[in-house]
Formats: structure tokens, C-alpha cells, sequence
């Protein structure tokens, strides 16, 4: 897979200078010169902007920069992933319609599934994106969308893109992905086939955990249409603020990564030779259950989060996360610091207790979003951390 180019400043011409850094435009109106003008706009014949909710000048710059990493076009920027999602989910479903879900998806994504989407209508199914036979089996006549995240969250498995790929196209159905964990550089939907491609901005794209901001862009121009109408009618577009932070957390984002990212494959390691740990999960270790798979979707790209499982208590959890108060424990990932995450407490407290064992998240489980620090000062933390569990017991 060829990595997207990295994102370059643009700027906005201004006689024969222009400023380096866009320019924030935090007006809520523009003004038109007449009624023509006006007509002009909303029938695109001439650019230009009216209501921000309907757009604004930081959101398209943004907008376009991640439609250059993606290979997309016409995608919009929203207020967070989830109304990313939504906006995707009613612009394109309808009642009596069917879709399947991947059962590791985000907490919030499943509960859109488990609980909003049969409220109004639209049927639901989630099932184990690992295994295609699981999706064929999910398929009913009415289905119209599969929703996956190529890794999931938090027990990091890798779905079987090109199975389920292959399965929507001989069934006439649609497929959406999640690309938040693995980003354009891990992974390029468009390029395989995908319809839709969704991120949540504040995670790894923006960076700095001040961002809230979320994208869709859709294959079929028809489909963006819809997407953005439900966007702009529902209010779910994103400041002009948080467009602007986002496209700064941009210009780093490659050098993030790659940092994160080998700090991540380093400390997995570490992990794993600490007394008190029961299992490890990172798709780089030759022990991942999906390890072959994601060296031949990711092309070497194993991301920034690994997961490991220590004494399935929440005493032993506790001690952990008190253990080391200079990691933050945060439901986030993506930011420049090391953030630590316990599924269930967090993201995924809303399932019951034995559905989360069936998924792999005991008490003991947690999901760990590595940033760029020292890999050294890392090593210590989890260190302490771990040695904390043991002595809990």
C-alpha cells in the first residue's frame, strides 16, 4: 500500500502574500451581495458560504486535507466521530433497513446499534468481523450497510477486510469503515472497495486531545449529498475552532505516528516479560492472534495501542491505575501522552458483565493508547504499574 503524501501548508492568498497558518474565521454568517448571489451559492454554481452550520471556511480546509489522505472527495467535517457516524447511519439508512455491525465496535457505535438505530426502525446485527462466514451468516435480505473497524477496539483483532469486502460486492451490499485506529497510514478503505470511511478527528489525526471533531466522505457522490444534508439539518457541524486545531494536528501527525508507533511495538514487549501478565495483545507480536493478517492489511503499520490483561479484580485494576497517577487514566487515544484505558468501566460498560468476558475484557483488561514519550520513562511506569497488581493479588 503507498502511503497518502504528508499534509502540506496551503495558505490563503492575500495580494502577493499570504499568511503561512490559516487563518481562523470563527464568523457564524457571511454575507451576499443580492439575492442572485445567494441563489449562485446554494445551487453551486459560484463558492461561497452563507450559515456556518452549513459550512465555514476552517471545516472545508480541513475537509480537504483529510480527503487528500484518504483519496476521498466532498467529505465534511463534523462536531465529533460519533455524529460522523450518525450522520452517515441517517443519511443513508431507513427504516426497514438492516445492518451489521462488527461486535468489537467502539462503546458508543455499538450502542447506537444496540439501542437508537432498532428505535427508529433499523435493524441490527453484530457479529465477529474476523471471520467472514460470521457476516454471511448476519445477512438478511434487507440488509443494506456492514459497519467494521479493521482493528477493533479494545481487544485489537483484525478484521477480515478483504472476506467481507468481497461478500458486500457479490451482495449488493454497502460497507463502511471505521478508520480511526488505523488511519489513512495504516489503511486505505477507498482502495479496497469500501463506500465509506469515517474518523473520529480528535483521536491520532488532530493529536492533542483538544480537538472534537469528527469526518465522513463517501465513495458515491449521491451518498455524500444525503450525508450532508442530515449533517447540516441535525446541527452536527464542528466549530470553526476545533477545524482549525485540527488542521495544525495535521502538519505533526505523520511524525506522531511513527513515534507512537514504535514506542508501542517496544513496549508491548516489555509488557509481556512482566511478572503478573496474562496475555499481551498487540498486531505486531508474532503471538497476536491475527498477526498474519494485519502484516498483510496494515503493510507493516501496527499502530499505537496495545491491550494486555493482568488479575481479572477491579481491586487489581484500581491498584494499577493508582499505581502510576502520571499516566493518565482517560477513555481516549491518539494524544501525544500515553493514555490508559479499562474497557470495563468505560467504553464498554454499557454490555454486561458476561458479554464482555465473551468478547476477552475481564476486569483485568486494559487498553493502552501509547504516545511519544521515552520509551524508557514508559517502561518504569508500567513496570510499577504491573508490580502493583501482583502485590494486590
Amino acid at each position: 500500500m503507498k502511503r497518502p503524501n504528508m499534509i502540506r501548508r496551503t495558505g490563503v492568498s492575500h495580494g502577493i502574500s499570504r499568511p503561512l497558518v490559516t487563518p481562523l474565521q470563527p464568523s457564524v454568517v457571511y454575507a451576499a451581495d443580492n439575492p442572485d448571489a445567494l441563489d449562485s451559492m446554494y445551487e453551486g454554481r459560484e463558492e461561497g458560504f452563507t450559515y456556518s452550520r452549513e459550512g465555514h471556511p476552517n471545516a472545508s480546509v480541513l475537509a480537504a486535507k483529510l480527503d487528500q489522505l484518504e483519496g476521498g472527495q466532498g467529505g465534511i467535517i463534523t462536531s465529533s466521530g460519533m455524529s460522523a457516524i450518525t450522520a452517515l447511519f441517517f443519511g443513508v439508512l431507513k427504516a426497514g433497513d438492516h445492518i451489521i455491525g462488527g461486535n468489537q465496535l467502539y462503546g458508543r457505535s455499538m450502542r447506537m446499534m444496540n439501542e437508537e438505530l432498532p428505535r427508529l426502525g433499523i435493524a441490527t446485527s453484530l457479529a465477529d468481523p474476523t471471520d467472514v462466514n460470521a457476516i454471511r451468516a448476519a445477512i438478511r435480505p434487507e440488509t443494506k450497510m456492514i459497519l467494521v473497524e479493521v482493528v477493533s477496539n479494545p481487544t485489537l483483532r483484525l478484521a477480515d477486510m478483504e472476506g467481507i469486502l468481497a461478500l458486500a460486492a457479490e451482495m449488493g451490499i454497502l460497507v463502511a469503515v471505521d478508520n480511526t485506529f488505523t488511519t489513512p497510514f495504516g489503511y486505505q478503505p477507498f482502495t479496497q472497495g469500501a463506500d465509506f470511511v469515517v474518523h473520529s478527528v480528535t483521536k491520532l489525526l488532530a493529536g492533542h486531545s483538544d480537538v472534537m471533531a469528527g469526518y465522513v466522505v463517501a465513495r458515491d457522490p449521491e451518498h455524500q449529498k444525503r450525508i450532508e444534508i442530515v449533517a447540516v439539518t441535525m446541527g452536527l457541524t464542528a466549530s470553526p475552532f476545533d477545524s482549525w486545531l485540527g488542521e495544525r494536528g495535521l502538519f505533526t501527525f505523520e511524525l506522531r505516528y511513527e513515534k507512537a508507533q514504535q514506542n508501542a511495538a517496544e513496549l508491548a514487549e516489555f509488557i509481556a516479560t512482566q511478572p503478573g501478565v496474562k496475555r499481551v495483545l498487540y498486531p505486531g507480536r508474532a503471538d497476536h492472534p491475527d498477526h498474519n493478517r494485519a502484516a498483510a492489511l496494515l503493510n507493516g503499520q501496527f499502530g499505537n495501542m496495545v491491550s494486555f490483561e493482568v488479575t481479572p479484580t477491579r481491586n487489581a485494576a484500581n491498584a494499577l491505575a493508582n499505581a502510576v497517577p502520571q499516566l493518565a487514566f482517560a477513555p481516549t487515544l491518539g494524544d501525544v501522552g500515553t493514555t490508559l484505558s479499562h474497557p470495563a468501566s468505560s467504553s464498554h460498560r454499557a454490555l454486561t458483565e458476561q458479554d464482555r468476558a465473551e468478547l476477552g475484557m475481564s476486569e483485568g483488561f486494559f487498553r493502552v493508547s501509547v504516545g511519544i514519550e521515552n520509551i524508557d520513562l514508559l517502561k518504569e511506569d508500567f513496570k510499577t504499574a504491573i508490580q502493583a497488581t501482583v502485590a494486590k493479588g
